[in-house]
């Protein structure tokens, strides 16, 4: 591939994943003011697990091809650049209030999550079926916990809101807004294959080797979304979004993705290391002393975040 179509790929994936991510999140946030809720809600279940789409096919077809590690490592990886990468680099565009309800209730439910998985992997030396039986139940008792707290949130808002003005609802149409956001995430989920595409020519053309390109660029590539969706709502004020859409991708790639794939094959002969778990655990972990000191993400807290990335992606080079 030429370097004028590498960057031709380059530039229109830019773009999908510009105007994806604000689809989504315009969408997104229309809708939970439509439906009564808060945002946070919404971003952590439309956008979460819709952006979490690439990571979802992408482990299911390496289960069905007898690739358990190219699976796990998908979850592993992703869920380390959701928290280290994506939420660090919107902290430091913008530092991000934390929702109070999101650290008491979900946050803990991530950091459960990811002890779950670790454990489950060091017992069946993968996730076998009985692992993914019990992610997947985990999974289900998380949505029944957060459609029960979304339909109180909109019945006790439905009682405080003002009434709209007439016309108003007619003019625009709930229907109307969760096809912005639908639009939105297919625009996305193509922005990314195409930025990918262009990212990889460009790599090969540096020389760089394959092995080199799988563990960052691929690596970052089904982020993609999630990094687009999460930098847009951070600069367009809507927090909550940001920061519940990275929550939900996390829960989603571990409970749901985890749970699904090993049911269609165990997820055996996976390379996954001591300290990718640890990296796991730690970005994970760190967000909540982050979190609780003043119920913000700053822009210091944010450098640590890339910083830990960095470093995280510079020992996968080194081990290469």
């Amino acid at each position: 591939m030429s370097v004028f179509i590498s960057l031709l790929w380059l530039a229109i994936g830019s773009a999908a994943l510009y105007y994806g991510a604000e689809w989504l999140v315009g969408g997104g946030s229309k809708t939970a003011k439509k439906l009564g809720i808060s945002p946070l809600i919404i971003g952590l279940t439309l956008v979460a697990y819709g952006t979490s789409a690439p990571e979802l096919v992408v482990s299911v077809d390496a289960a069905i091809a007898g690739e358990g590690g190219i699976s796990i490592g998908n979850v592993v990886g992703s869920n380390i650049c959701n928290i280290a990468l994506i939420l660090g680099l919107c902290a430091v565009i913008t530092p991000l209030t934390v929702n109070r309800d999101m650290l008491k209730s979900d946050v803990p439910v991530m950091a459960v999550t990811a002890v779950a998985f670790c454990l489950i992997y060091w017992w069946q030396d993968g996730v076998g079926r009985s692992g993914g039986l019990i992610l997947l139940a985990g999974f289900i008792l998380y949505n029944i916990k957060v459609i029960v707290g979304a339909k109180k949130e909109a019945a006790a808002n439905s009682l405080n809101e003002p009434a709209e003005e007439d016309g108003e609802k007619a003019e625009k149409p709930l229907y109307l807004y969760l096809l912005l956001a639908a639009l939105g995430l297919v625009v996305l989920v193509l922005g990314s294959k195409a930025f990918l595409k262009g990212a990889i020519g460009i790599a090969q053309l540096t020389g760089l080797s394959n092995t080199v390109i799988g563990l960052t660029i691929v690596a970052v590539g089904t982020s993609l979304p999630e990094l687009a969706t999460s930098v847009v709502a951070a600069i367009k004020g809507e927090r909550d979004i940001a920061i519940g859409n990275v929550v939900g991708s996390n829960i989603f790639n571990i409970l749901l993705i985890m749970g699904v794939a090993p049911l269609i094959a165990p997820l055996t002969g996976a390379n996954i290391q001591f300290w990718d778990l640890v990296a796991l655990l730690a970005t994970t972990f760190i967000l909540i002393p982050f979190m609780i000191t003043g119920f913000r993400l700053n822009r210091a807290e944010g450098v640590i975040l890339l910083a830990m990335y960095g470093a995280y992606t510079a020992w996968l080079i080194s081990c290469a």
